[in-house]
């Protein structure tokens, strides 16, 4: 019996090693057509490095409400709210709006005291940012109307902004832009390592994506807080209440044939996680949310790179003219761009690297052996500075268990090797920040800075891993603590 089993087995490996070659080939095309998502990404790092949109000074201040949905903040709304106070644009245009969601300490209590109209909710069965924003458009529907307000900016509770915060997003809402999102700084830069992962990567967002998007006139992405939008987009409410609420509001605004741009001038203020138990929690949200805005907006988004608008009416699309075809140009590289941002590619990439660079390589080793297999290779820069100063190493086994159990152990040294070589170039990237954003981020020691080039690429290594935990758990909302007391004048001097 055991001997039948062993030969059953053996067929089995057999079997799928013969099919290791077409394997391969089928796994090279889906890579190649998964790396046209990421075709134009250099030449938005280059023209981002170089250009951004620049709005002329608003002819007209606009009404807006100021949304703050928070929960168990009484340690920090105080400040956000005095720096909306502060803002050197007319105070009557401006109305602050707080939904003191399902708190148990004094937010409501202190939100009121600062002068903003607070609603309280308490349901802690729709706990995340998206049902607190819902209710809270509900409220101002029912006490004020919506179209009471031009625009609606959103922010968390931990946020400071800039004096001329709103009068530099009122400059781009008066040029006609429906939603804006703007330059994000951090609080607490230097408290420590953890939050200074979060600092660089908002940092490379600008520089990466939003100064590049911006400037084409094409979709960049919301990030949670600080942004305004205009009333338009919420005549019939606010309907997004997943984990991640900014991503599924991104692609579902792109794919109804709105642009995002992104304000340069307008600067606040965030708070970052510095526990990495948390951040690795809040990371695994921000993935489960990644997935889920892909399912529900991917295919809009896909369909409108063909045919445009999807979302349009039939009349609508008949009406052709030189500005209807230019927008359906500039909607259709949008879609692709945010349906290419959106796309989570490391997962079909690390199945296909399971199913095909591991177990079928491994299973083509026991029928055929090893010859010749250098142990170096992958083509990165660290595997070339390896045989250069180590000179090659190859392998050469018979068919048979030996040959499979080494070739797997390659197989996964290989690969590990190769995000390796990623990570440590990506320091780069934080050494490029530094550099770039020298006048903008807050002095710290250079020692300091060193380390975090170093520890940066841990925060990508966190979204590779948040990524494969997300696509099997299940993810609640919890809450990120906010303890920094820091004010915008302190940041100021």
């Amino acid at each position: 019996m055991l001997q039948f089993f062993l030969n059953m087995m053996t067929d089995i490996i057999k079997f799928i090693g013969n099919f290791y070659d077409e394997a391969e080939i089928i796994r090279g095309v889906i890579v190649w057509a998964l790396g046209i998502f990421g075709i134009h990404q250099g030449l938005f790092v280059v023209v981002g490095f170089f250009f951004t949109r620049k709005f002329k000074p608003a002819k007209n201040f606009h009404k807006y409400a100021v949304l703050i949905p928070a929960r168990n903040e009484e340690a920090v709304i105080t400040n956000l709210i005095k720096s909306i106070k502060r803002q050197d644009y007319p105070s009557e245009l401006i109305t602050t709006f707080v939904v003191a969601d399902n708190c148990t300490d004094n937010t409501a209590k202190i939100a009121r005291e600062n002068g903003a109209i607070c609603y309280e909710r308490f349901n802690d069965a729709e706990r995340t940012k998206g049902y607190a924003l819902r209710f809270l458009f509900e409220k101002i529907e029912e006490d004020y109307g919506i179209d009471s307000f031009e625009g609606y900016f959103v922010f968390d509770s931990d946020n400071l902004l800039n004096r001329d915060y709103v009068s530099k997003m009122n400059d781009a809402f008066d040029a006609g832009e429906k939603i804006i999102t703007s330059y994000r700084n951090t609080k607490n830069f230097d408290e420590n390592w953890v939050a200074s992962t979060y600092a660089i990567h908002w940092l490379r967002s600008i520089r990466f994506r939003h100064r590049t998007r911006s400037f084409f006139r094409l979709a960049t992405n919301i990030q949670g807080t600080g942004f305004l939008f205009a009333n338009e987009l919420v005549k019939d409410g606010w309907k997004y209440t997943s984990l991640t609420e900014d991503r599924a509001f991104t692609a579902d605004a792109v794919a109804h044939g709105y642009g995002i741009t992104y304000q340069d001038e307008a600067m606040f203020y965030d708070e970052q996680p510095t526990n990495l138990r948390i951040a690795m929690r809040q990371r695994i949200r921000w993935s489960k949310g990644h997935i889920l805005a892909f399912l529900e907006s991917g295919w809009p988004l896909f369909k409108n790179i063909f045919v445009g608008n999807c979302f349009r009416d039939k009349e609508e699309k008949r009406k052709i003219t030189k500005a209807s075809f230019i927008e359906g140009i500039r909607h259709r590289v949008a879609s692709f761009d945010v349906l290419s941002q959106l796309t989570p590619t490391i997962i079909p990439k690390t199945f296909l690297w399971i199913v095909v660079g591991l177990f079928m390589y491994s299973c083509f080793a026991y029928t055929n052996g090893m010859e010749d297999i250098a142990v170096f290779t992958g083509g990165s820069w660290l595997v070339t500075g390896i045989n250069a100063v180590l000179g090659t190493f190859s392998v050469n086994l018979e068919p048979g268990l030996a040959a499979m159990g080494v070739t797997a152990a390659i197989a996964i040294f290989w690969f590990v090797l190769g995000k390796l070589a990623s990570d440590v170039a990506n320091m780069l990237t934080a050494v490029y920040i530094f550099i770039v954003e020298r006048k903008k981020i807050k002095k710290m020691k250079l020692w300091k800075k060193a380390l975090y080039c170093v520890t940066w690429p841990v925060f990508d290594i966190f979204y590779r891993w948040s990524m494969y935990i997300a696509l099997f758990a299940k993810v609640t909302w919890k809450p990120i603590p906010h303890t920094s007391k820091v004010t915008i004048e302190e940041i100021e001097n």
